[in-house]
This record gives structure tokens, sequence and C-alpha cells, in this order.
């Protein structure tokens, strides 16, 4: 029989441990430590035709995207800025789907603070606020849908369904057009890989530095401009090695 006393055992365990800390160690030197685009950031988002809205969707939800955000000398306006194709590609993902959302009855209407509660996603009431939205404008404006309004009228309506007054069938007006003026602030503001904020528009133009490794110094410099471009979750193009 082999004996093995405590202090064997210690002593033993400690050089494993120290070994398997030790053996994938390595040094770097003349360098920094990291390389370009070694994580795994979301896939960046396509450019090109629709994928959830229709043609007459888009255009009234560019439409929307301008008058939430006009565009002025310095900055570019919601559709510029790609705030509807960043609506369009989360409409066709996890946010349109409600991918990790409890989507089992009862539903019933909650407070402000408890977030969506209905039985429909965000895909569903969006085409649904759509297509009430149009049909709305085009059986109180001649016929014109509300992308073929003039931008007075448009915004007479928008300040309607807001307050309320202009109604939409089957649909919550005033609920529809909060949800998009939400998802319109936050393609915006959101990373230029979700396919909104072309060009760090938005970063820009609140002088937010992105996703950069360190920017401590300039916390608490409040109401100073950051002297270096935004930059997003793929970095930079310059860093990049072709």
């Amino acid at each position: 029989m082999i004996k093995l006393r405590r202090r064997d055992l210690l002593a033993g365990t400690a050089v494993l441990l120290w070994t398997a800390r030790t053996a994938g160690a390595a040094t770097i030197a003349g360098r920094l430590p990291w390389a370009p685009n070694a994580g795994n950031p979301p896939p960046r988002t396509r450019l090109g035709p629709w994928e959830f809205f229709s043609g007459d969707e888009g255009r009234t939800i560019e439409a929307l995207a301008d008058c939430i955000i006009p565009p002025d000398a310095e900055t570019p306006g919601g559709t510029a800025a790609g705030c509807a194709v960043f609506i369009d590609r989360q409409l066709t993902g996890p946010y349109g789907r409600q991918e990790g959302l409890y989507l089992r009855p009862p539903f019933q209407a909650g407070a402000k603070t408890q977030g969506h509660q209905s039985e429909a996603g965000p895909a569903q009431d969006y085409r649904a606020g759509l297509a009430a939205f149009d049909r709305a404008c085009m059986s109180r404006r001649s016929g014109r849908r509300f992308a073929e309004l003039s931008g007075d009228d448009r915004i007479v309506v928008l300040k309607a369904l807001e307050a309320g007054s202009f109604k939409l069938d089957g649909v919550d007006g005033k609920s529809f057009f909060a949800q998009v003026v939400k998802d319109v602030q936050m393609g915006f503001f959101a990373d230029p890989i979700y396919g909104g904020n072309r060009d760090m528009a938005g970063w820009k133009m609140i002088g937010y530095p992105g996703a950069r490794y360190n920017y401590l110094d300039w916390v608490n410099r409040h109401n100073e401009r950051f002297p270096l471009p935004p930059v997003g979750m793929t970095g930079n193009a310059q860093w990049t090695r072709s």
C-alpha cells in the first residue's frame, strides 16, 4: 500500500495548477496584445432590396423616418442615415420573431414599465400598422398614401396620430407611432453594423467616440468635442490589412 502524506498531496496539486496556468502562456513584445477584428461581432447588415417591407411599406417607413429625423445642412435625415434599412433588417431577425420572449397566453394590456405584452410580435405590428396607416391617409387625404403627401400635410397627420385623434382601423395608432419613433431613433444611433447610423452620422452629430478601446481621459470633459472620429464594432478600415 502506498501511503500519501497530506503535505505531499497539496504540493503535487500546486505543481499541477502552476503547470496548467503557464503551459499556454505567450510572450508579446513590440505590438499591442490584440489583432484587428479578432472578436466575434454580429454579421454586417447587407445593403440592397427590402427584406421585410414591401415597396409601399418601405416608402411609408422612409417618409416616417424623415419626418422623425429631418435632414439639415449638417446631418442627414432618417432615410439617408439608414434608419428604414435598420428597421427592415431588425424585423427579419430575432427582434421581429420575438426570440427569447414569453409567447404563451394569457395576453392583456400591461403597464408601460412591463414592455411588450401583445400576442403579435413587432413584425406583425408593423405590417398591420403600416397598412392601417396608409388606408387612413388614403381615405382622408384624397386617395394619397402617407409618402405621397406634402411635408406640411405629413406633419399635420403625425401630430394628429400622436394625439390620438387620427384613428387607425384595428390598430392603436398612437402606440404604433410611438414604436416607430423609438425604432427610428435606435437606427440613428445604433452601431452601423446593423444598417443604420450610416457613416456614423448619429455618433458624429453628438460627438460620441463609438466602440473605441479607451477614452477615460474624456469621460468628465463635458461639452467638449472628442477630437477623433468615431469607431464602430468592426473597427476602422485603416486598421484592417487588405
